[in-house]
């Protein structure tokens, strides 16, 4: 059951929803048959193609609820679908399982366009493709999202309204707007998996299957879309930061572990090779300056990823890339970043540097007080390495984090 939803779950719903024209009941329909597939498979067995079961038995419910909502005339307002989406699901519905027919797209690419429409908020377009795409129940993108179950389930509905209000369609952009969806498409993914990896408020540190699922609706878009570098980019720098997700803390006593110190026998090199050969695709091209910065960034993740050891480390050249990218965005973030970078290559004093006025621009995070701490304790000076790390302490929200950084204060007492 699990890899039927993991599999199915996206394209049946786009080819219910292409038939139908209705999202609601195609996504309600296709819910009732995986809970039917609970019921009957364990008795009956598992059909031989289960993907053709599914989308027969979700067809029955639709057309069940079509016919009393005809009783009732009620009318809701209907997707606006291509010639090309009829099309494709004439020719795949005696095998939803195979391939898409000869030049015309997945469906699952208008879903993932849908869901990812620049009328909606970056947040419901998240949630909502982590639900019709991925196929998470609300629950579930509730605990990854850090929302209550009510507000996630608010934003899903809200959007669907919108969808169906304003008439957004379930076809694809002309080719030469393709582009501004995908950015779309890479900024919600993106976003999704950066709420993985930031610490939160609580004792948990990160949330790899969050980031995991953002990886996988990148992935299905690239396998859609093909080539882009608006995709390839950013799916190359969460393949290289994803691979370090079993180093990040310690499995015995759950304390934070700084890149120097990860096992990197452990990273996942499999998914260090993909993002190399996904970043090496785009290096030299002439990009677009969002398409340039996420290169940057990439490039800087590469450095950490492919280095044999912590001391192999090319710290210049990631300086290097932070100078540039600090250039293109102005993102104080990225100058904190840079700071470190600076004070590995060229020493502590040159990083102090770099921290200067940063405390008014990141006024609530307590990473640059961290880092601050870290230079002076580095020079020697154990005062205001001190009272940097009491300043960090006290601001930071994550109780994993917290405790690293009290632990690297006590040590100046030692």
């Amino acid at each position: 059951m699990e890899r039927a939803w993991r599999d199915h779950w996206g394209r049946l719903l786009a080819l219910l929803a292409s038939r139908y024209r209705r999202l609601d009941l195609a996504e309600d329909a296709l819910a009732d048959a995986f809970e039917a597939a609970t019921r009957r498979w364990p008795a009956d067995g598992v059909p031989g193609n289960p993907a053709g079961w599914l989308l027969t038995t979700a067809s029955r419910r639709v057309l069940d609820r079509l016919r009393a909502e005809a009783v009732h005339a009620r009318k809701e307002p209907l997707l606006v679908v291509d010639h090309d989406v009829h099309r494709a699901e004439q020719e795949q519905a005696t095998d939803p399982a195979g391939g898409t027919a000869p030049g015309v797209p997945d469906e699952r690419l208008r879903l993932v366009l849908l869901c990812c429409h620049p009328a909606l908020s970056v947040e419901s377009s998240s949630a909502l493709a982590l639900r019709l795409v991925i196929g998470l129940p609300v629950p579930e993108i509730a605990r990854l999202s850090l929302a209550r179950d009510a507000t996630v389930a608010a934003r899903i509905t809200r959007a669907k309204r919108k969808i169906a209000a304003a008439g957004m369609p379930l076809t694809l952009p002309a080719p030469e707007r393709l582009g501004a969806r995908l950015d779309r498409v890479a900024e919600v993914a993106y976003l999704a998996f950066t709420a993985g990896y930031v610490p939160a408020p609580g004792p948990q540190l990160h949330r790899v299957e969050l980031a995991g699922e953002a990886i996988r609706l990148l992935e299905i878009t690239r396998e859609l879309a093909g080539p882009s570098a608006q995709v390839d980019l950013v799916l190359a720098l969460m393949l290289l930061q994803h691979a370090r997700r079993d180093t990040r803390q310690d499995p015995r006593t759950g304390d934070l572990v700084l890149l120097p110190e990860q096992d990197r026998r452990r990273w996942h090199h499999d998914e260090i090779a993909r993002g190399t050969a996904l970043l090496a695709c785009w290096r030299g091209e002439r990009l677009a300056a969002p398409d340039r910065a996420r290169l940057l960034e990439a490039v800087i993740a590469a450095e950490h990823a492919t280095a044999p050891t912590a001391a192999d480390t090319r710290w210049d050249r990631i300086a290097d890339a932070y100078a540039q990218l600090e250039q293109l965005t102005g993102s104080p973030v990225v100058r904190l970043n840079r700071a470190v970078a600076v004070a590995e290559a060229h020493g502590p004093q040159a990083g102090l540097h770099l921290l200067a006025g940063l405390d008014a621009q990141l006024p609530d995070s307590h990473r640059t007080a961290a880092v601050r701490a870290e230079l002076h304790a580095r020079l020697g000076n154990h005062g205001l390495a001190r009272a940097a790390y009491e300043e960090a302490i006290g601001r930071c929200p994550n109780l994993v984090e917290r405790a690293h950084l009290q632990r690297r204060a006590r040590l100046l007492s030692e």
